[in-house]
């Protein structure tokens, strides 16, 4: 069975910079897109970026696009969200997401707080 555990959210000023890892234990790590979403407090969760297979395409929301890179490293069933420039509007608990064959995992979450 799929797990999948996050980690590096934190406190951060705004214009700085934090990086998610999200690893994955059981399953075919390459075999599965992967993603982050987020959510904030009354809003519902939302897909901030998503990488394929085998990392040869991304996708990013429009409110994160050149601000966030995605990667995955498959010998290291890792998935990262570099994300820089951050605003408080960044503020949000941060879900990894794994996409298999018989339906999405969600990791525990990691909250991400961003000050002004």
């Amino acid at each position: 069975q799929v797990q999948l555990l996050e980690s590096g959210g934190g406190l951060v000023q705004a214009g700085g910079s934090l990086r998610l890892s999200c690893s994955a234990s059981g399953g075919t790590f390459s075999s599965y897109s992967m993603g982050w979403f987020r959510q904030a407090p009354g809003k519902e969760r939302d897909m901030v970026a998503r990488i394929s297979m085998s990392s040869g395409s991304a996708y990013y929301a429009p409110s994160v696009k050149d601000r966030f890179t995605i990667s995955r490293d498959n010998a290291k069933t890792t998935v990262y969200l570099q994300m820089n420039r951050l605003t408080p509007e960044d503020t949000a608990v941060y879900y990894c997401n794994a996409l298999l064959s018989t339906g999405r995992i969600w990791g525990q979450g990691t909250q991400v707080t961003v000050s002004s």
